[in-house]
């Protein structure tokens, strides 16, 4: 795969799931729809075996492991096959361990300190969260002109709606979202509107 995360598709989806028997039909229709790179979130207990299914047995996915908030998550998501890894925000101990794992990470920021901080480290490329609590686009906006080296990936709150304005600054390499894989459609299974739903989100930037 490509050397960054952010190059993959104009928008990750953000997936939580709560049945590991669901992951590796979501990422078929994922990948189908234009959305190869998807981050699995460490909010529940099936998290890690849907890692594993999606790594096992969807080829054409580059699975993540997303909510990274520790040394232990990530050597575990890494053995599960994880490809990239995603925190939400990041301390010293935390970057380390993303640094030694040898695969891509966005360390999470909401400041101009913590981007600085991470420039200092040699890390350009970061998720910016909470990005619509956190002051969206008008902030990303105005960090480009001072912090051109650094690359962003917004997540949260992010629609299909205001996708295209991130997508659109020149330091947003892509976002995350979760409006492709909503609650119902996955509980439902319902893997034709995903499908649906990850074209819509793929063709944000043709």
């Amino acid at each position: 795969m490509t050397s960054s995360v952010l190059d993959l598709a104009p928008v990750v989806p953000v997936v939580v799931l709560e049945n590991a028997a669901d992951a590796v039909p979501l990422a078929r229709a994922l990948v189908a729809g234009g959305l190869p790179a998807i981050e699995v979130t460490l909010r529940t207990a099936a998290a890690l075996d849907a890692i594993k299914a999606i790594a096992a047995e969807v080829p054409d996915a580059v699975v993540g492991a997303g909510t990274v908030i520790s040394v232990r998550n990530v050597s575990d998501t890494v053995a599960a096959g994880a490809r990239f890894l995603v925190s939400p925000g990041w301390t010293d101990t935390l970057l380390d361990a993303m640094k030694a794992s040898g695969v891509p990470f966005l360390p999470g920021v909401s400041t101009t300190s913590e981007v600085v901080a991470l420039l200092e480290r040699g890390v350009t490329e970061m998720k910016f969260f909470p990005a619509e609590a956190a002051g969206g686009t008008a902030y990303l906006k105005a960090l480009s002109a001072p912090l051109p080296q650094a690359r962003f990936c917004p997540t949260g709150g992010i629609s299909l709606a205001s996708a295209p304005s991130y997508l659109a600054l020149p330091n947003v390499g892509c976002v995350g979202g979760s409006w492709m894989v909503p609650g119902d459609a996955v509980a439902a299974g319902d893997w034709a509107r995903v499908e649906r739903l990850a074209a819509e989100a793929a063709a944000l930037r043709d």
